[in-house]
């Protein structure tokens, strides 16, 4: 108790003197980001600050982390800290930085950041007098930004709507890059927009600075594919000066990472509540990525195989779907084949999808041609697969011409079923665990699968739902044909004594 009390007394001399002493204070904060965040934005300070928080301020602090990615709950202050107080502490700071770049989705984010860092500046007194003075400059790509001439430092902000190649603050190229929020579930919605997200980091942001750049990531999980899955896939396989962190409101022990805000789990049952949105509570507050409420495949339902079983007893037959596109145009659709190794039956049966199917856009010749070379590739225990294509429209043409090539081609009837219906139909094979996928070698096929609806492409899925209708088709008992006294013993009990004609049975 008596080294409590000392400890306590200690600390408050040691804000009694930062209070006082202009010269001891602007010693300290630029040594530490936490103390810096505490003097001189404790009106931000409601909570005591938690053990993740104070991880984040040591991320700042750690100069040898190069690309640091940030995902926390709502309201965990993780903005205020990295994109509000961090960019003027590294230029204040030990840090030094001279050319700091916040990134937004849009140019309006863009400004809400700006702006909130220009009014810290503009009316934090106590700021101005001990590391002033600041003054706001606009330069030539089109943003306003915040000049430091006593650092020859500037901050500046834009979105990944402008063009941002070239920023430079004189000599110096960019040190520090913040992106906060540069996603949204519009942009995570299709692969297209997720591509094109990950083609403007690369391309333009990992490049945007220099050997001494630092890359802050701060956002929400959204998509399975979004910007930050991706990085975090990346930074799994890198060691050393990358870093990942995830905050969720409530770990995976039930623990409360904020325990200054939300005390006991009654305190955040009344916040869920006044949150309302499951969902969203999920989403933004447990970091759970949520799919929509109509998602036909789950995540959770795919399950692996190391090796197709080289086991002929069991082995049924190999089914080959198809979905044309006849068209090598940037705007088609791609033609997809899918091949799948049946084998047991009814309740043990098993589809085994192969790896690497074909989702590209194939002029006619050229279709024709992957047709046949995937056919030949597919025969297992020197049996023939047997191929399927819709029956619509001219795909009927390129059935009889796979035939003559000697091609088990069949036309796949639709029966008036559009693409959900089908899917749907054979979602129950996913689900128990009838279908396997390769660990390696599917992942566009299982994420148009999972994304149906939001994906711009389905290809692959309809060749694949072809493949699994047919499992189920040629897997079905067959109708036994009976004589009329044959059916008639059986229902009745009695021969009819009339052998003339007979029954489906």
């Amino acid at each position: 108790m008596d080294n409590q009390i000392s400890n306590i007394k200690h600390r408050d001399e040691i804000i009694e003197t930062l209070v006082k002493d202009q010269q001891v204070r602007r010693n300290v904060v630029k040594e530490s980001h936490m103390t810096f965040f505490h003097l001189y934005f404790n009106e931000y300070v409601r909570y005591q600050t938690a053990d993740f928080q104070r991880e984040m301020f040591e991320i700042t602090e750690n100069e040898d982390l190069k690309l640091a990615i940030i995902v926390a709950f709502r309201g965990s202050g993780k903005s205020t800290i990295m994109t509000m107080s961090y960019p003027i502490w590294s230029i204040l700071g030990k840090q030094q930085k001279k050319c700091v770049v916040i990134l937004s989705q849009t140019q309006q984010q863009a400004k809400i950041h700006l702006t909130n860092i220009k009014r810290e500046l503009e009316s934090n007194d106590l700021l101005r007098s001990d590391l002033g003075p600041f003054e706001e400059q606009s330069d030539e790509w089109g943003s306003t930004g915040l000049f430091f001439p006593k650092f020859g430092a500037k901050i500046s902000t834009a979105s990944s709507e402008q063009s941002i190649r070239g920023i430079r603050n004189g000599a110096y190229r960019p040190d520090l890059i913040i992106c906060d929020d540069v996603e949204d579930l519009n942009s995570t919605k299709t692969k297209e927009s997720r591509d094109s997200a990950y083609s403007w980091f690369t391309g333009e942001i990992a490049p945007l600075g220099d050997r001494n750049t630092r890359i802050v990531m701060v956002g929400n999980l959204l998509h399975e594919d979004s910007l930050l899955m991706r990085l975090k896939e990346n930074l799994e396989k890198q060691e050393g000066n990358v870093i990942y962190r995830e905050y969720p409101v409530v770990d995976e022990n039930d623990v409360i990472l904020w325990k200054g805000k939300y005390p006991t789990m009654d305190d955040l049952k009344i916040e869920k509540k006044l949150h309302g949105d499951e969902k969203a509570w999920q989403r933004e507050y447990m970091l759970k990525i949520i799919a929509d409420d109509d998602q036909l495949v789950k995540k959770e339902w795919i399950q692996y195989y190391d090796e197709i079983p080289l086991d002929r007893t069991n082995y049924k037959h190999t089914l080959i779907g198809v979905d044309l596109a006849i068209s090598s145009s940037n705007h088609a659709d791609y033609t997809a084949i899918v091949v799948g190794h049946v084998y047991g039956c009814e309740e043990n049966i098993k589809v085994y999808i192969e790896k690497f199917p074909v989702n590209k856009r194939l002029d006619f010749p050229s279709t024709l041609e992957k047709i046949k070379e995937v056919y030949g590739l597919s025969k297992r225990f020197d049996r023939r697969p047997k191929l399927y294509i819709e029956d619509v429209g001219y795909q009927k043409s390129v059935v009889q011409m796979l035939k003559k090539q000697g091609v088990a081609a069949e036309g796949f009837p639709l029966h008036g079923r559009d693409k959900r219906e089908r899917l749907d139909s054979v979602t129950h094979m996913i689900r128990s665990g009838k279908v396997f996928f390769p660990k390696q070698g599917a992942e566009e096929l299982i994420q148009q699968l999972v994304y149906f609806g939001v994906e711009k492409h389905d290809d692959l899925v309809d060749a694949f739902t072809i493949v699994l209708h047919m499992a189920i088709e040629k897997d079905r008992p067959k109708v036994k044909f009976l004589t009329r006294e044959q059916a008639a013993i059986i229902r009745y009990g009695y021969d009819y004594n009339n052998r003339g004609g007979g029954y489906w049975f």
